[in-house]
């Protein structure tokens, strides 16, 4: 009775109003099955540096703008203190695998993918954050193809305070610097370090924390917020301000997924990067200071200036690596580096 009750029915309905149904219900279903924009987006992405560090809040801010920007429609799902095992030399590898979505990755430890990450790491190049930020305002467009080539997009840039020595003993000369056996964040600056005579070892993070705690480290080269992070002033009480480098991390995401999106969500997740780049170059401006007095809060004791001969010393050993660097990139490169060292 089911079916002829059915047969009945289609017979009495109007056939171009049947026409019509069928067709408005094939394109709806059409829609569901086929059109990606219905389903919501979760980035998975990784950071190997904690919460409060620079790199840290610059994922918290991202994933807080682009829920905002696409309205819940694009989310990140932030990932800190390498809890994924997964160090920035390995996030572009991690994300191509399926492993992450993106990360926040130190742009030095990227150097063995393309030379032009390691522009930012240069020693004695950058000297102010005016000059930082328009030296990556430059090189941006570098780091944008070098992460194309491996099929990843940038997304926002983090220029980080600058680099100095964290130690177990005061560096009062130039005859110190061989007692160091220091961490240090890519093979440029081991390769300054060991110049200057220190053991020097490049490590991710939470690997130089373990030799660390083993005692079989007594330095480290980074900034005051990489070490306040990870509160090195339980082991290393001074820091010579040497203002190696203002290094950048970059986040990114994989290409793939981006270009996934509806043109309108890219704009919007466009729009909360660079929102968040604004945001942490905001940040940059007081975050020196406070790691400054958060240090000697905490019995860090700040050698400024630098003695002479210190200085003389990392600044006669940079010479080989920078020339090694110019040797390895393009005349757009080395023409940005040249216009810092001008400033």
């Amino acid at each position: 009775m089911v079916g002829m009750r059915s047969v009945f029915f289609l017979h009495v309905l109007p056939l171009p109003r049947l026409i019509r149904n069928i067709a408005t219900l094939a394109f709806a279903a059409t829609l569901l099955l086929s059109c990606p924009a219905f389903a919501q987006v979760t980035w998975r992405m990784t950071t190997e540096y904690p919460q409060n560090n620079i790199s840290g809040i610059g994922l918290v801010t991202f994933a807080k703008l682009v829920a905002q920007r696409t309205d819940g429609f694009v989310t990140a799902a932030p990932a800190f203190d390498n809890e994924l095992k997964i160090p920035s030399g390995d996030m572009p590898r991690a994300a191509l695998d399926g492993r992450i979505a993106g990360g926040d990755a130190f742009s030095g430890a990227l150097s063995s993918l393309d030379a032009v990450f390691g522009l930012s790491t240069l020693p004695f190049v950058v000297q102010s954050i005016e000059t930082a930020r328009a030296a990556n305002a430059r090189a941006r467009p570098l780091y944008e193809k070098a992460l194309a080539a491996q099929g990843l997009k940038l997304l926002y840039l983090t220029v980080w305070p600058s680099s100095g020595l964290w130690s177990d003993r005061p560096i009062a000369g130039a005859e110190d610097i061989p007692s160091l056996s220091v961490r240090t964040y890519d093979s440029s600056s081991s390769d300054v370090m060991h110049a200057a005579g220190a053991n020097a070892q490049f490590l991710p993070m939470d690997v130089a924390i373990a030799g660390l705690k083993e005692h079989r480290l007594n330095a480290f080269l980074t900034s005051g917020d990489g070490g306040v992070g990870r509160k090195l002033w339980d082991f290393l009480p001074y820091f010579t301000t040497i203002n190696y480098a203002m290094p950048v991390s970059l986040a990114f995401i994989r290409a793939d997924l981006f270009a996934a999106l509806p043109q309108a969500t890219q704009a919007q997740v466009l729009a909360a990067a660079s929102e968040t780049e604004q945001s942490q170059f905001d940040l940059l401006k007081h975050r020196i200071s406070e790691n400054y007095a958060r240090m000697r809060a905490n019995g860090v004791r700040i050698a400024e200036p630098v003695p002479p001969s210190v200085m003389a010393a990392l600044r006669q050993a940079a010479n080989g690596p920078v020339a090694a660097w110019k040797a390895r990139v393009g005349s757009d490169a080395t023409g940005i580096v040249d216009w810092a060292l001008s400033q």
